[in-house]
């Protein structure tokens, strides 16, 4: 932000004002999915970030769809059960019949049902997008790096940046 600040000559509040009426301008993530298919695969994982300072972690759930590979759902929060909860929450209808696979984490196993999901490790490549994905968080933004001086200051703007992100991508898949 402060890069283009300088650039364009705006103010930081500016520019944070900005981007907070654009991300409540947003359509629900729902309206930016291709129709979901009987044999779609959901891939599930959460990354970590933090908010202000790498003591107030956040985790970032996130439910990819195979086939387009595109964003289903996320919820942020910490890496509890709860926090799976919502990201079970925030699945559509239509994509909460597919099959989903992800990591050892106990949450998942709790939350979704166990015959449509099965906990699987990285050498079986059942969730390869999905973490593929996280890179492309990472390296798009750089407030989701692990060593970086990029950060969000508050929890609504980590959310907000995230949500554009999110319709941004959705919306350039080629599905």
């Amino acid at each position: 932000m402060r890069g283009v600040e300088r650039v364009f000559s705006v103010a930081r509040q500016t520019l944070a004002r900005w981007i907070e009426q654009i991300a409540r301008a947003l359509p629900k993530l729902t309206a930016t999915l291709a129709r979901a298919l009987p044999n779609d695969v959901l891939e599930l994982d959460e990354l970590w970030s933090f908010v202000y300072r790498k003591s107030n972690k956040r985790w970032i759930w996130i439910a990819l769809c195979r086939r387009t590979r595109q964003v289903v759902a996320f919820a942020i929060g910490d890496r509890s059960e709860e926090t799976c909860r919502h990201l079970w929450e925030s699945i559509p209808s239509a994509y909460r019949s597919c099959h989903a696979y992800s990591d050892f984490w106990d949450a998942y196993r709790k939350v979704f049902d166990a015959n449509r999901h099965q906990s699987v490790g990285k050498e079986t490549g059942q969730t390869a997008h999905v973490e593929r994905w996280n890179n492309t968080l990472r390296q798009r933004l750089a407030r989701f790096v692990r060593k970086t001086l990029s950060f969000s200051k508050s929890d609504q703007f980590h959310q907000w940046v995230l949500s554009i992100f999110l319709h941004h991508y959705n919306l350039s898949v080629n599905v």
